[in-house]
C-alpha cells in the first residue's frame, strides 16, 4: 500500500511539472501571437498620456520607436517622446529631444509646433524678474523663429501670446535693475535702465513707471550739482525721440 501510494505520488508531480511548462510555453507563444502592432502602441500611448501615466506612454512610444522603426507611427512616436519629457517637466532634455526632431525632420509637417515647444521649454524655466533672463531670451528667439517661418500656423496665434508674455519679463526685470540703482543713487545706471525699457518695450505697462523714474534720476542728478554751476544738457532725454513717446 505505501509503495502504491508513492507511485501515485510521483504521477502526480511529474503530471504537475508537466502542466505548468506547457502553460508556460502556451504563455510565451500567447505573447508571440498577442504582441501590439505599432497602431495599438500608438493607440495605448496616448490614452496613458492623456490619462497622465506618462512613464506607460513612453514605454509604448519607445517601443514604436525601437522595434518599428520604418512604421508610419515612427515619427510620431518620437515627437511624442519629447513631449513626455516636457510634462515630465524635463525641460533641458525636452527641448534637446525637440531639436533634434527638427534637425532630422526639418520639413516635417509638426515643425510649427515643434519650434513653438522649443520656445516653451525656455518659458517654462523662467523664474522671478530678479534672476537672470537668459530662457526669456531664448524662449523669445524661438517664438520670433516661428511667426517668421509659419506666420498662418495654428500655432503662431500661442507663438505671439508667449512673445508678449517674453517681453513682458524682460520689461519687469529691466525695471526691477533699474529701481535697484535708483535706491542705491546710481542714478546714470538707472537712467541706462530706464532708456532700455522705453526704446525695446514701449507698448508694455512698465513704460509709463520708467518715464516716472526717468525724470525723478534728472531731478536728483539737477539736486547733486553745485549751485551756479551750468547745468549739462540732458543726453538721455534728447535719446527720446518723438516716435517713442507716441
Amino acid at each position: 500500500m505505501n509503495r502504491d501510494r508513492k507511485f501515485r505520488w510521483l504521477i502526480l508531480a511529474v503530471a504537475a511539472i508537466l502542466l505548468l511548462n506547457g502553460c508556460a510555453m502556451l504563455d510565451g507563444l500567447m505573447g508571440k501571437d498577442t504582441e501590439l502592432s505599432p497602431d495599438e502602441l500608438m493607440y495605448e500611448g496616448v490614452k496613458n498620456m492623456e490619462r497622465g501615466r506618462y512613464t506607460a506612454a513612453t514605454e509604448a512610444f519607445q517601443t514604436i520607436k525601437d522595434r518599428y522603426p520604418y512604421s508610419k507611427y515612427a515619427l510620431e512616436a518620437e515627437l511624442r517622446l519629447a513631449d513626455m519629457l516636457f510634462k515630465r517637466e524635463l525641460y533641458d532634455e525636452a527641448f534637446n529631444g525637440y531639436d533634434d526632431f527638427e534637425k532630422l525632420h526639418p520639413r516635417n509637417a509638426e515643425i510649427p509646433y515643434v519650434i513653438y515647444q522649443k520656445g516653451m521649454c525656455h518659458l517654462e524655466q523662467v523664474s522671478t524678474i530678479d534672476r537672470d533672463q537668459s530662457h526669456t531670451l531664448k524662449a523669445k528667439e524661438e517664438f520670433n523663429r516661428l511667426l517668421e517661418r509659419f506666420p498662418k500656423s495654428p500655432h503662431a496665434n500661442r507663438g505671439r501670446k508667449k512673445l508678449r508674455e517674453c517681453y513682458m519679463h524682460l520689461a519687469e526685470y529691466e525695471l526691477y535693475v533699474g529701481h535697484f540703482y535708483y535706491k542705491s543713487k546710481k542714478y546714470q545706471a538707472a537712467i541706462n535702465r530706464y532708456l532700455h525699457l522705453i526704446e525695446n518695450y514701449p507698448d508694455l505697462g512698465q513704460y509709463h513707471e520708467a518715464m516716472i523714474y526717468l525724470n525723478k534720476c534728472r531731478e536728483k542728478i539737477s539736486d547733486s550739482e553745485p549751485r551756479g554751476r551750468p547745468e549739462k544738457p540732458e543726453s538721455w532725454w534728447k535719446r527720446l525721440t518723438p516716435s517713442f513717446l507716441h
